[in-house]
């Protein structure tokens, strides 16, 4: 299997992962489970299973870390892990395992237009690349408008008995959404996706401050554990809600802590050192076929207006890689050409 092929498998089952969690989160949400305590667990999971492997590997290699740089470390955790991850998932636990993954594309655009405000990024609009760039922003954002005010029709699906929710009132908590609750829901994932997109910017530089990736991130999520126990204290006072059952609250928190918290992130590094972060980026769009492919298995609500907003998104989010991939190529072949150039004088 060459390297191309085997990228696109371990890419593709890692879509496939992110979008199951999209369904099981927001299936215990649907039981009741606390938005923070899940949370929670999903982080404590991540860090049992990471930090073993950062030590094993990394205890000997490791750069000494400083109090400035546990700080910044403390810092981005706090705005890019726990806060971001708490914030989109009461926005779930508000709209729908559909919209959620259609709102997950706009993450690289996002990334992208405030590198350009930091000014990592580079927009030059006198070139063709920098007004499709542009668009593909636009274009994001309308397809975030599209998922805020037309929910539209529920679009038909395979299985037509609810495997996930089994209570009453269940059917209508996921299907009928009043304006004000997704309109709520909606702005909460859009803002966690920002502060995730902005963490992302930004480890560029704490990288290199501290550039043990794994050990950065594994602090980071341990730092994040514990804002998110002391988050869960103060947004979750009734502990009976903190117990785990033998339901979809324990599928939602093994799955999301172990596949997506551990697992994933190092298929997510392991496609970026093979095929780069554009390829990764590219792939995106499928978790978002893929969950309305499980939801329609599953039962559950897929609405015309998740799947038109999905769609106008991964359209802007192919603009801005597709500018991107050749600006890139253009400046390539200026440098090659300025040597020869150079010579030739």
């Amino acid at each position: 299997m060459t390297t191309t092929r085997a990228a696109f498998v371990v890419a593709l089952i890692l879509r496939s992962i992110y979008g199951g969690m999209h369904i099981v989160a927001k299936g215990a949400f649907d039981e009741g489970m606390s938005t923070s305590v899940f949370v929670l667990y999903r982080h404590a999971i991540g860090v049992l299973f990471l930090l073993p492997v950062a030590f094993v590997l990394e205890r000997k290699t490791s750069p000494a870390l400083s109090f400035k740089v546990s700080l910044k470390l403390f810092v981005h955790a706090l705005y890019g892990i726990s806060g971001s991850i708490n914030i989109y998932s009461i926005g779930l636990s508000y709209a729908s395992a559909t919209s959620s993954s259609a709102i997950s594309n706009v993450l690289p655009v996002v990334a992208f237009f405030l590198a350009v405000l930091l000014r990592t990024e580079s927009l030059n609009m006198k070139r063709f690349q920098g007004i499709v760039k542009v668009t593909g922003v636009v274009f994001c954002f309308a397809g975030v408008i599209v998922l805020a005010f037309y929910q539209g029709p529920e679009m038909k699906s395979f299985n037509h008995h609810r495997l996930l929710h089994h209570t009453s009132n269940s059917h209508v908590t996921v299907t009928v959404h009043s304006v004000r609750t997704w309109l709520l829901g909606i702005f909460l994932m859009t803002l966690g996706t920002i502060c995730w997109a902005f963490w992302t910017v930004l480890q560029g530089p704490m990288l290199d401050a501290y550039p043990s990736k794994l050990l950065n991130t594994t602090l980071q999520i341990v730092f994040a554990t514990i804002q998110c126990f002391f988050i869960a204290l103060v947004v979750e006072r009734d502990f009976s809600r903190w117990k785990l059952k033998l339901d979809i609250s324990l599928i939602a928190v093994l799955y999301s802590g172990i596949l997506v918290t551990a697992i994933g992130y190092y298929m997510q590094i392991w496609v970026i050192d093979n095929s780069g972060p554009v390829f990764l980026a590219m792939t995106m769009p499928i978790t978002l076929l893929v969950t309305i492919v499980l939801c329609s298995l599953l039962g559950e609500a897929v609405t015309l207006g998740s799947i038109l907003g999905g769609v106008v998104m991964v359209g802007g989010l192919y603009c801005v890689l597709w500018a991107k991939k050749t600006e890139q190529v253009d400046i390539s072949k200026e440098q090659m050409a300025a040597p020869v150039q150079e010579t030739e004088v």
